[in-house]
């Protein structure tokens, strides 16, 4: 579908920023919740163990809405369904603030999840038709910007635990913020086509070698970005031996090429190709990871985890670009399909660091990281949506 219709060149920058803003809202919202944990933790009295297992309720709303959230993009149409569902996720997050007991927590992250991974498919949807309006890689940018929200609502969090504002009145304030976000930019967003607004197509689809090719890729690089968010601080602390005070170090290099790589991320593809970029991002995490495993000293494992972000940084954009290229599915449909296959690496990421760990050590956890990661650099070769 050439979406150029709808935009003439003067009006590009409203479409791009009206989608950005939609992005910038999800990680406004995400971050303020998770700056708010140990707080929740402490007021409802969970041990790490059941913090650990009321966390899940989370991304297991996402992967219920997962097959779901494709079909109502694609029948009711993106623009619908991303002012929807911002304005739900939105809605749950202050609900989040109000819980008493534990099963209401675990009711609220469901629902957090779920509301989260619909306005995901909504949004990134509305991406992928901006960036044909553009006729350029500019989907990092918009993942940067959740990435650039994300660190602005931790500082945010910060500034509210500092001066003892309680969770429910911080994310009040925050879905507030989110609200005038969300109605202002929406006028702005791109429209639906008659074609996609009401399309019907089965909910379960499966997707074709391509699409499969591009899920795997994303599967593998989120595996990497598990592993990283969760392990990162524990590997420096157990494998590289620094001090207390340093232990976030390598997660902070990470998050900081990661966040500066997607907003150097299109033009780097626009000049270099989305192949040769995609085939740069799998060499640069896997020889990051090679780096801080094979010289686990402070120097070195910080300057692995800076190539790791980097190289982790474009990945799923670029991916999520190619995936609205799809000749079989619709945008909404093929990137359900390839998130779901995506995100299972996200979620067996954490946990194969440690399984391995528990048999061998962390060396060889990273490792095992590095190889799956290395994989993108070649299976982005066989990927012929990418181009």
């Amino acid at each position: 579908m050439n979406y150029s219709i709808f935009a003439p060149s003067d009006s590009r920058r409203y479409l791009r920023w009206a989608v950005a803003a939609f992005f910038f809202v999800q990680g406004l919202s995400f971050a303020a919740w998770a700056s708010r944990i140990p707080d929740i933790k402490n007021m409802l009295h969970l041990t790490e163990g059941g913090l650990g297992t009321v966390l899940l309720a989370l991304p297991l709303g996402l992967m219920a809405s997962l097959p779901i959230s494709g079909w109502m993009v694609t029948h009711y149409g993106s623009k619908k369904m991303v002012l929807i569902g911002a304005i739900l996720y939105a809605i749950t997050l202050t609900f989040i603030g109000f819980v008493t007991r534990t099963e209401q927590l675990v009711i609220a992250l469901f629902a957090f999840g779920l509301w989260g991974n619909l306005t995901n498919i909504a949004v990134n949807t509305q991406a992928v038709a901006v960036e044909q309006v553009y006729g350029k890689s500019i989907m990092a940018s918009f993942h940067g910007l959740w990435s650039l929200a994300g660190f602005v609502s931790a500082m945010i969090g910060s500034l509210f635990i500092s001066v003892h504002v309680p969770p429910h009145i911080h994310f009040i304030v925050i879905a507030l913020f989110a609200f005038a976000i969300i109605f202002t930019a929406y006028k702005h967003t791109m429209p639906d086509t008659e074609k996609e607004a009401g399309e019907e197509q089965p909910m379960f689809v499966k997707p074709d070698r391509d699409l499969l090719i591009l899920g795997l890729i994303g599967f593998c690089a989120m595996v990497c970005e598990g592993a990283m968010f969760d392990w990162s601080g524990v590997y420096f602390q157990e494998a590289v031996h620094v001090p207390a005070s340093l232990t976030t170090l390598g997660y902070v290099a990470f998050m900081g090429t990661m966040t500066g790589g997607r907003f150097a991320g299109d033009w780097l593809a626009n000049r270099l190709g989305r192949r040769t970029m995609l085939q740069l991002s799998g060499t640069l995490m896997g020889t990051g990871l090679a780096i801080a495993v094979a010289f686990p000293h402070l120097v070195t494992a910080t300057i692995g985890f800076l190539l790791v972000g980097f190289g982790v940084s474009s990945v799923v954009p670029l991916v999520y670009s190619a995936t609205g290229r799809s000749k079989t599915m619709s945008p909404g449909m093929a990137l359900a399909a390839v998130s779901s296959i995506s995100f299972i690496g996200f979620l067996i990421g954490p946990p194969l660091i440690g399984i391995v760990a528990q048999f061998a050590n962390l060396r060889w956890s990273f490792a095992i990281v590095g190889l799956l990661a290395t994989l993108t650099a070649y299976l982005s070769t066989k990927a012929r949506l990418i181009d």
